[in-house]
């Protein structure tokens, strides 16, 4: 049974639709006498006649009734099976799991993830948010396809490519006397209260607060909470503490909050994928988002060497 392949079913089935191993042969391209020895060959090997064989052609044997009804759903399934991956291979469909440390509420991320939608409306996205130490670890266990997270930072066993910068904004209440002003320098912070997430990406900015005041010779007082990223908005605005936050999320205005930049703080933002990954959907990804980048990245990570 091993032995019998996919040409012998093939020209079974073509020889019982079309009633004759010449008209099968005719319809295959192939000589009668290649569809006739495939016959006998899959007969010897099942070790029972599928055929009634005279004159005017072939009629099936009881046995060749019942094989050709399973022959019918095996060729079927292969079929179906050969499109399912074809189309996963083309990104017609399939799954991508993808890691966030950036808001989706505008700039280079939410643009990249909305063209890959349109272009492959086949393939589902699913969105996880976390660290990048988090995400990675996913990544190298194939629970995530890629991430995109801060920094410049090599991993270990993994590929990253630098696609985009945002500007960092200090969020504050509206009556700040810092509204005043247009941009803002560390110096403008270095007596300031904040208030950060003890979840992602709060743990990062807290980091990022010391390293930056620190340099000015201040340690800054921040307030650790137990609240996701709106809730931390929400404390800015009632007067709680001012907190950081990346240029994406400054799009969608928070009631009682207002936004400035800080001069000259650039967070560079990069993808984080598995060589080891061969999902095609991943691969496009990749393609697209490279393309969307530009060269603002390549000229800013020169000017840091």
């Amino acid at each position: 049974m091993h032995a019998i392949e996919l040409r012998h079913l093939r020209y079974f089935v073509a020889t019982t639709e079309h009633g004759s191993l010449r008209k099968a042969a005719a319809a295959l391209g192939v000589q009668e006498s290649t569809v006739s020895r495939a016959v006998r060959d899959l007969e010897d090997r099942l070790g029972a006649s599928l055929f009634h064989r005279h004159i005017g052609g072939v009629d099936l044997t009881i046995g060749g009734e019942r094989f050709l009804y399973r022959v019918r759903i095996a060729l079927q399934q292969i079929g179906s099976g050969i499109q399912d991956v074809a189309a996963i291979g083309c990104c017609e469909n399939g799954c991508l799991r993808v890691g966030i440390f950036s808001s989706l509420a505008s700039g280079f991320l939410a643009e990249l993830l909305q063209a890959y939608d349109k272009s492959h409306p086949g393939v589902r996205i699913d969105l996880s948010d976390g660290n990048p130490d988090e995400h990675v670890a996913a990544i190298r266990q194939r629970a995530l396809d890629v991430a995109f997270v801060t920094g410049t930072r090599d991993w270990s066993e993994c590929e990253t490519v630098t696609l985009w910068l945002e500007r960092v904004f200090a969020a504050l209440p509206k009556g700040h006397t810092l509204t005043r002003k247009e941009e803002l320098d560390w110096s403008d912070l270095a007596g300031e209260s904040f208030v950060v997430s003890n979840v992602a990406p709060g743990p990062e900015l807290h980091d990022y607060l010391v390293q930056r005041l620190a340099d000015l010779g201040h340690r800054p007082e921040i307030n650790p909470q137990q609240v996701g990223r709106d809730n931390i908005l929400s404390l800015v605005a009632a007067g709680r503490g001012m907190t950081l936050t990346s240029e994406a999320t400054t799009v969608a205005q928070f009631p009682g909050v207002a936004y400035r930049p800080i001069a000259g703080e650039v967070l560079p933002f990069c993808a984080v994928w598995s060589p080891r990954n061969d999902n095609p959907a991943l691969r496009r990804l990749l393609s697209m988002a490279r393309s969307m980048s530009n060269g603002t990245v390549a000229r800013w990570l020169g000017s840091t060497h």
